[in-house]
């Protein structure tokens, strides 16, 4: 079962990608794990994505795709994986393919878990931060007591700059330009599933466990 998971931030794609990993018994493989890996085994590659990090410089496609070829071709992978964060341009999606082509496992879902830009921005906009103690709260999903006060010691909470709505608007915009031409790549292979992801938590992943399950039989 090979998935490539996308979704923009503040969809819960982690959340799902983590229900997947537990039911399926598949590597949950992200970009940053892979990196982390590569230079701690001290991979050529790894080494090399490593002086362009520690440049603050973006690493180059052919060092990323190398180091996913080198993941994806381990032993815990035969039976399928789980991909997050990868690929993010329609160029890395045809290396990933000519990869899997390699290894003879082809995409088999790729599943974008959407929810409308209004809902993401309450998401992760409804962010709060205790000025005493760091403690973190969200108006939704974890609210204080008492507005605007810690629960723990009365610190007054504030919006991080990045946590701002029209910050948050602008960044999700950028994810959404990104996004799409993959989208519409995978589309086009007809391999693409949409799933509501602004459903709760267990509903969302029953639809996905439903579509894999699908795949199974």
């Amino acid at each position: 079962m090979n998935i490539v998971l996308m979704g923009l931030p503040g969809a819960g794609k982690g959340t799902q990608a983590d229900k997947i990993v537990e039911k399926y018994a598949i590597p949950h493989i992200s970009t940053g794990d892979m990196f982390r890996a590569a230079i701690k085994d001290g991979t050529e590659l790894g080494l090399q994505a490593k002086s362009f990090m520690d440049q603050g410089a973006l690493v180059p496609d052919e060092v990323t795709i190398g180091i996913v070829r080198e993941r994806l071709s381990q032993p815990d992978c035969e039976k399928g994986f789980l991909l997050d964060g990868f690929p993010r341009t329609v160029p890395q999606a045809e290396a990933l393919d000519s990869i899997l082509e390699e290894l003879g496992r082809p995409v088999e879902h790729t599943i974008n878990v959407q929810v409308e830009k209004e809902e993401l921005i309450a998401r992760l906009s409804g962010r709060r931060i205790c000025k005493t103690c760091g403690s973190s709260y969200h108006l939704i999903f974890n609210p204080p007591a008492e507005e605007g006060k810690c629960d723990k010691d009365g610190g007054e909470l504030y919006t991080r700059a990045d946590d701002n709505p029209d910050t948050v608007a602008n960044r999700l915009e950028v994810n959404m330009n990104q996004a799409q031409p993959l989208l519409d790549f995978y589309q086009a292979k007809g391999v693409l599933t949409n799933i509501d992801g602004q459903q709760e938590i267990s509903k969302v992943f029953a639809d996905l466990d439903a579509l894999l399950q699908g795949s199974r039989s």
